[in-house]
């Protein structure tokens, strides 16, 4: 057997007397992450609680313990959070090929989809049938973050008479959100901080909860996971200088030779050079998730360069959200638009230039994210069990809770376009979005419907309800 969790090694040793999870081969895992590129709707919360429930609670291929570990680090880089945990996930289980893949099926059906979308909305004018599939999405999206609020504060919070420490970083974080718009990084440092003295003074709260050998899900008793929190580190996850050396000099080159060929092509001022080395920056700002760069790249893309109008980038917002895949693939219809408006490759290839365009604003976007994860992914599984380290990450997951909860508040407001007029009976409120809301919460947390079912159903139902408004 190979010496990696996939093949199952080290179970044994880690607990002997437990049943162990089956090997997953490279070629099931590439199945299930180009499945998750299809099915990854809900913005960050919603697909982080998706690989929660498929690959913790259902498939067992990682533990409570060592997803949150690793979701905990995800959200102190920049960038899209989601998509970085799938490809931990899929470096942990198979190398750097296993995590090259998972990140890239996560992204790549959102630019097909996106591109064709946005070849749509040039060509024809206008996506009015948009408004409907949002119309039913939206409260689809709002059902599926607070059913990621539940989840996650269920798994990490425990009760407030156990952890109040954790409960109360939790609710400051939501207060700090919501209230006092805390800009996210400071949320993030604030908890980190929290953690850090806090495991000196009361160890207990920021300990990990009992083995993962078995856990009660839709109650059925799981085994121990693939990776459970006793498994060994595999050897390539080891951190050794050289092969950091070697992913830094790889990523290296592969941001630099792209930037190098777009400049000997159109030199420094041109469209396409200054979307990659724009969106390089962007992606170096996105702490927070997609809402807290879109400002940025509505300055740079609107303003500064002109790729697209301030309506156009509102367009963009809701084609990205009815799209699967990170938010901030809303960066591919902007770069889309400006291909075609720069004419990047010509008056006469429109679409292929603009596709081009959207490719290379993908490109240096998320590279940046892989190289954060296969370099630094062996520090942090070097950490894996050490309360000194993990404590802080405790805490940020705590903080998460309350982040998460402040975006199910934000999709609810929205989703129900719930505003105050004044007077007693001052509240409106769309009803129809509203209690379409409360029956996908209903249905995931009941009934456990699937994801995309909710998806299909809500979308049908939304578009059901513009056609006869």
């Amino acid at each position: 057997m190979s010496a990696h969790p996939a093949s199952g090694q080290g179970l044994d040793r880690a607990a002997p007397t437990l049943q162990t999870a089956p090997a997953v081969s490279f070629f099931e895992a590439f199945k299930f992450w180009l499945r998750l590129g299809f099915i990854s709707f809900g913005g960050p919360a919603g697909q982080i609680a998706i690989m929660h429930r498929e690959l913790v609670e259902e498939k067992r291929w990682i533990s409570e313990g060592r997803f949150l570990h690793a979701l905990n680090y995800c959200m102190l880089l920049p960038g899209p959070e989601a998509q970085q945990l799938a490809t931990y996930i899929g470096w942990l289980m198979h190398r750097t090929l296993g995590g090259v893949v998972a990140g890239v099926l996560f992204v790549l059906p959102s630019l097909f989809i996106l591109i064709g979308l946005s070849w749509i909305y040039v060509a024809f004018g206008s996506v009015p049938w948009v408004a409907g599939l949002l119309y039913g999405i939206k409260p689809a999206v709002a059902a599926i973050v607070l059913h990621a609020v539940h989840r996650i504060g269920s798994k990490t919070l425990k009760k407030p008479s156990q952890s109040p420490v954790l409960w109360a970083v939790a609710a400051i974080s939501f207060v700090a959100i919501v209230f006092l718009s805390v800009p996210f990084p400071w949320v993030v440092l604030a908890a980190a901080l929290t953690g850090w003295f806090g495991q000196r003074v009361v160890p207990r709260q920021f300990a990990a909860g009992g083995g993962h050998a078995s856990s009660k899900v839709q109650g059925a008793v799981h085994p121990v996971a693939l990776i459970d929190d006793h498994t060994p580190t595999p050897p390539h996850a080891r951190f050794k200088k050289s092969r950091l050396t070697v992913v830094l000099v790889v990523g290296g080159l592969l941001w630099l030779l792209p930037m190098g060929a777009l400049i000997a092509w159109q030199g420094s001022v041109g469209a396409v050079t200054q979307m990659g080395w724009f969106f390089t920056k962007a992606a170096l700002l996105t702490f927070g998730g997609a809402y807290a760069v879109l400002p940025y790249v509505y300055q740079g893309g609107v303003e500064q360069f002109g790729w697209l109008t301030g309506a156009q980038m509102m367009d963009g917002l809701a084609l990205g959200e009815t799209t699967p895949g990170p938010l901030i693939m809303v960066v591919a219809f902007v770069g889309f638009l400006g291909g075609w408006s720069k004419q990047v490759l010509g008056p006469d290839a429109l679409f292929l230039g603009a596709a081009l365009a959207a490719t290379v604003v993908t490109w240096f976007t998320f590279l940046p994210s892989f190289i954060f994860i296969l370099a630094g992914g062996p520090l942090v599984e070097s950490t894996h069990g050490k309360l000194q380290f993990t404590a802080p990450l405790t805490a940020i997951t705590a903080a998460v809770v309350g982040v998460v909860a402040s975006l199910a508040l934000f999709f609810i407001v929205h989703v129900a376009d719930i505003t105050w007029s004044g007077g007693l009976f001052g509240i409106k409120t769309d009803v129809v979005a509203l209690v379409l809301m409360v029956l996908a919460a209903l249905a995931l947390m009941r009934y456990k419907v699937g994801v995309i079912p909710l998806i299909g159903a809500c979308a049908l139902a939304g578009m059901g309800v513009k056609w006869l408004g």
